[in-house]
């Protein structure tokens, strides 16, 4: 069926009622036979993974930053480059002590999660549009034993007067590919609004970067996710807003991948609605 070794392993193994960690058990038992009757639900999820469908979706999880999250449709496939952006965002937090911390469009958590793990005495907020992607992330927060608090909204907009004003650290990883991008069709098993940001791919980097600074601490960092070709166009988008001590980040193919920088001088403090 042409499938990579690995995702047949694990495909295997999940079917067989494994953990995709084990492995080892598989290759010591590759001489077994196996349960006639299993087999056509291995072959089942084959084709579907031959059709495009990402393996954490039919296994049902991902392992992310030492974390494994429960994953499904209603969120994106959170991606190993992304583990960039969470050990960015835990240098900028080491001299901080119980740091406040945003995550923008969490999905199914993962950023938020891996940084709660990390600093336990961290107040980590996460926001998304998606009332079923937060549905996710707040399982995962209650199986994982993280505390998370979630908001629904889109971006900083409507900020509720219930939530903190301020944080120590924004992080985000937003959709950031074109409309027209072709790689689309690839990714059409997960949330097209998890993924498309306009023509240009950086209609949502443009408006998190407009609105942070209202929300960041005079000393804090909003650090972005972006495409592999955008870390020109977002570096200038922070400079011309007044970030200061603009940084990037590459990601394990060598691309720039994460831009973010601090937050500009005299930010007003924001208005209660």
């Amino acid at each position: 069926m042409g499938l990579q070794r690995l995702d047949a392993q694990m495909l295997l193994l999940h079917a067989l009622g494994r953990s995709p960690q084990d492995r080892a058990w598989l290759l010591a038992h590759d001489q077994d036979p196996i349960d006639p009757t299993l087999w056509p639900r291995f072959e089942a999820l084959c084709l579907r993974r031959h059709d495009g469908e990402p393996v954490a979706y039919l296994i049902g999880e991902r392992d992310f930053f030492g974390l494994r999250l429960h994953v499904d449709a209603r969120v994106l496939d959170p991606r190993p480059d992304t583990e960039t952006l969470v050990e960015w965002a835990l240098d900028v937090l080491t001299p901080r002590p119980a740091p406040r911390v945003l995550d923008l469009g969490t999905g199914s958590g993962a950023i938020a999660l891996a940084l709660r793990h990390r600093r336990r005495d961290a107040d980590v907020w996460a926001v998304d549009a998606s009332a079923d992607a937060l549905a996710v992330a707040q399982a995962n927060a209650q199986r994982l034993g993280l505390p998370l608090h979630c908001l629904q909204g889109h971006w900083l907009r409507h900020w509720p007067a219930t939530a903190p004003e301020r944080f120590d650290l924004i992080v985000s990883n937003p959709p950031y590919i074109r409309a027209d991008d072709p790689h689309l069709t690839a990714l059409r098993h997960e949330p097209a609004q998890a993924l498309v940001a306009g023509p240009d791919g950086l209609v949502d980097l443009r408006e998190i970067i407009a609105t942070a600074p209202a929300h960041l601490q005079p000393d804090g960092w909003l650090l972005l996710e972006h495409g592999w070709d955008q870390a020109e166009a977002v570096a200038a988008l922070l400079r011309a807003a007044g970030y200061r001590h603009i940084g990037q980040r590459q990601d394990l193919g060598g691309h720039i991948r994460c831009t973010g920088g601090q937050a500009p001088l005299g930010t007003p403090t924001p208005q209660r609605r």
